[in-house]
């Protein structure tokens, strides 16, 4: 592995690069592993009960930074074991649950909910010997039982951001007891709009916390994280030159946009086993849905995953997935970030995504773990820019010939599932579906950010044209290569063939006036046509020797007589290469040598910062103030001048001058409070209600039957006539149901009387 040149960056105290030569001889002393680490007893337990053996290179980078107690930033690629480098050390520096805990004192935020699941789920398990208690706080899930969660006093909580700060605003939580803060995936979190959230939160946070940052794409100049109040951090980036895992296999298939979802059923039903687990990504919801009903009519079992999809429909579809329930799994982006699916196989790019970035989360779902994978990537005409911009990105050279990589499918199996599509696209539940993914397709080609343009410079002088069948489709559908050769020559005298005769002369028996004029135009031109028909055989062979003594600047086209002449034209190329043949000694480039990587890694572009972007001029005068509220602008959408809307119309001023939705603060809590009739203030002696009727439990090991032994102990211990807190509030709980359903039976009854009273005092005004 490359060693990455250290540079002093602003911010950060240090950088720690990966070293083969150090890492070789860690693995052969004793401390390489979690031993040599002073990890504590149940915590070794856990992780050897897990099946881990030797730490991953980020593990043995992060791990012991960070239970020196310092603030960090790390970035490794996708499937390198980054969860567990934040989690081992969240239960060293909690240790064991406090008797009287004032609040919780770990913090982790992730950016989407399948990745808070997943992340509670691995604490679980890593920190089965380990007596703390983690919740879990996400967006759509009842805010009543995350209320009575965070009343339990919990040691660690795992959210994301929108929920957490709805829930801090309702309690007017402090979070003065937050003793360590782990921001998951840390760039998308402030990509996905979460800047306001995350500042509001950071600020209730104490000075003293530890802040920890992780993701796989992570940019070098870290403005955005450096605001975030981070303490001497130290940046840790490996892997910046792979950025994709060995095993993982990249293939590159063009397609024309009408035929997209033939290739795509062309590859599930040909080429990918029907066991096998696969995730495609889609660019939009629609288009999740429209494949998920075309796969469902191909009898492909499958299921789908997107943002405005139910939160408990969400929940089911991904375990359906992880279960091996279903083989193929639709999602859109919200899956791309961090998600850990056991013994996934393939990864299918529907829509080519719009950033380099994006694509290495894609991919990264498979091969993870030293496991081998296959990522397939459909591209258009629209999407050849984008290509070039993974390529430079990646660092690796692009040729069109190299149908090992980049190709087509077999044509003639793309007919057969193109009349399959047609076909089912017609029907009615189907053809609404496809009209409306059609508009959104639009809309996301212009909101997709745009390659560079030193890519589209590029596609300019690459000939895609020259794409031949991938060659592992060309081993299975046709395993004779001479008759291959044999179709393929064919094909092309088919699209070759001229005609000699003319739309004029279909039907010769029939004479009209301009069969006529077409014979009469033959007989005057017949002794030159026989002149170019001796002559062709000449001008061939001279055709073939220009072809093998030109030059790459040159073309040739044929003159009247069909002699070839020359022409100064630029040839099209088939590939180019990412480090081109200079003098690197003397050679001095005039921008910095990761500026291809760094604009894949950033944050925001400036394409769409721009856009965004607003000029207004603010008046001096009350006058001038009161017409400028009534100002226009155009909007692109409507195709109309609009009022100029107040952007903190709606929104709250918190405590910390941070202006948050109006939405975040509301009487729910307040009205949980007075249902349940929970009061959070401990009795006189400092007790709450649950630990003066639950007695402590000492001298049990923390085991299975230890703690079920604990459980037996504590009851005989407990008077029976007492009830616990939970119980009393239960019991309320079914009061007031009864309650509620004797008054609405009530009025359902007058509700009737009335009725039938109207009835009979109407048929009595009638007699």
């Amino acid at each position: 592995m490359k060693n990455v040149e250290e540079e002093d960056l602003i911010g950060f105290s240090a950088i720690i690069d990966d070293d083969e030569n150090q890492n070789k001889k860690e693995k052969k002393s004793k401390k390489s592993g979690f031993h040599g680490m002073g990890l504590s007893e149940p915590t070794i337990k856990a992780i050897q009960k897990r099946g881990y053996k030797i730490p991953t290179a980020i593990q043995r980078k992060t791990i012991p930074v960070i239970m020196e107690g310092r603030d960090i930033v790390a970035m490794a690629k996708t499937g390198s074991g980054k969860s567990a480098c934040f989690i081992i050390p969240l239960f060293e520096k909690l240790k064991k649950r406090l008797e009287k805990s004032s609040g919780a004192r770990g913090l982790i935020l992730t950016p989407t909910r399948e990745l808070a699941i997943q992340t509670f789920k691995f604490i679980k398990e890593l920190g089965r010997f380990h007596d703390l208690k983690t919740i879990l706080v996400l967006g759509g899930d009842s805010m009543d039982s995350q209320f009575s969660a965070i009343h339990d006093n919990p040691d660690v909580i795992v959210a994301t951001p929108g929920r957490f700060l709805h829930i801090c605003m309702e309690m007017d939580l402090k979070l003065n007891s937050i003793e360590y803060v782990v921001f998951d995936e840390s760039d998308r979190l402030f990509e996905m709009g979460f800047s306001q959230q995350i500042n509001e939160i950071i600020r209730r946070l104490p000075d003293s916390k530890q802040t920890v940052m992780f993701s796989a794409t992570l940019p070098r100049l870290l403005v955005d994280f450096a605001k975030a109040g981070l303490t001497d951090p130290v940046l840790i980036r490996l892997d910046v030159e792979t950025k994709i895992p060995e095993t993982l296999e990249l293939k590159f298939i063009f397609s024309r946009p009408d035929e997209r979802y033939a290739t795509l059923l062309t590859i599930l039903r040909h080429f990918i086993p029907q066991t096998a687990q696969t995730v495609i990504f889609a660019a939009t919801q629609h288009h999740v849905e429209l494949i998920s009903m075309l796969l469902g009519k191909a009898n492909i079992s499958n299921t789908y995953v997107y943002s405005n999809l139910d939160p408990s429909a969400r929940k089911i579809n991904t375990a359906k997935f992880t279960q091996n329930k279903v083989n193929v799994l639709v999602v859109t982006d919200i899956a791309a970030r961090g998600i850990d699916i056991p013994c996934l196989d393939y990864v299918i790019n529907f829509h080519f995504p719009g950033k380099p970035k994006l694509f290495i989360h894609r991919v990264g779902r498979c091969a993870r773990a030293g496991r081998t994978g296959t990522a397939y990537s459909i591209f258009s005409t629209e999407d050849e820019a984008h290509l070039i911009d993974l390529h430079l990105f990646l660092n690796r050279p692009f040729d069109v010939k190299n149908n090992e990589i980049v190709g087509i499918c077999d044509e003639t199996l793309i007919e057969e599932e193109q009349q399959f599509v047609v076909k089912h696209l017609k029907d009615s539940d189907v053809a609404n579906v496809h009209r409306i993914s059609n508009n959104a397709y639009k809309a996301y080609i212009q909101t997709r950010p745009t390659a560079s343009v030193e890519s589209n410079k590029k596609v300019k002088n690459i000939k895609f044209s020259n794409l031949r069948v991938l060659k592992e489709f060309h081993k299975e559908n046709n395993g004779d290569e001479k008759a291959e050769e044999f179709r393929a020559n064919f094909l092309n005298q088919l699209k070759n063939y001229k005609t000699k005769s003319t739309i004029f002369e279909l039907n010769p028996k029939l004479k009209s006036h301009e069969f006529e004029v077409m014979q009469n135009k033959r007989k005057l031109h017949e002794k030159r046509i026989e002149k170019f028909r001796e002559m062709r055989p000449e001008i061939e062979k001279e055709h073939e020797v220009i072809k093998r003594n030109v030059n790459e600047e040159e073309e040739y086209d044929e003159d009247e007589d069909g002699r070839p002449r020359k022409k100064k034209t630029k040839k099209l190329k088939t590939t180019f290469t990412i480090n081109e043949n200079r003098d690197k000694e003397y050679f001095i480039p005039y921008q910095p040598t990761d500026k291809v990587e760094e604009e894949g890694f950033a944050i925001n572009s400036f394409t769409r910062d721009a856009q965004q972007a607003e000029f207004s001029v603010t008046a001096d005068s009350v006058e001038g103030q009161r017409l400028s509220k009534t100002l226009q602008r155009w909007d692109r959408k409507k195709k109309k001048m609009v009022n100029v809307v107040d952007p903190r119309a709606g929104k709250i001023k918190t405590e910390h001058g941070v202006w948050i939705a109006a939405s975040y603060k509301t009487d729910r809590y307040a009205k949980w409070k007075e249902r349940t009739k929970i009061d959070d203030r401990l009795d006189n002696d400092g007790e709450s209600d649950e630990e003066t009727l639950k007695p402590q439990i000492k001298n049990h090991p923390h085991t299975h039957w230890g703690k079920h032994n604990a459980k037996v102990e504590m009851r005989k211990r407990i008077d029976p006539e007492l009830k616990t807190k939970e119980q009393l509030m239960k019991q309320r709980i079914r009061k007031d149901k009864i309650k509620a359903r004797e008054t609405s039976s009530r009025m359902r009854n007058e509700a009737k009387r009335k009725r039938s009273a109207s009835k009979r005092a109407a048929k009595n005004k009638g007699k």
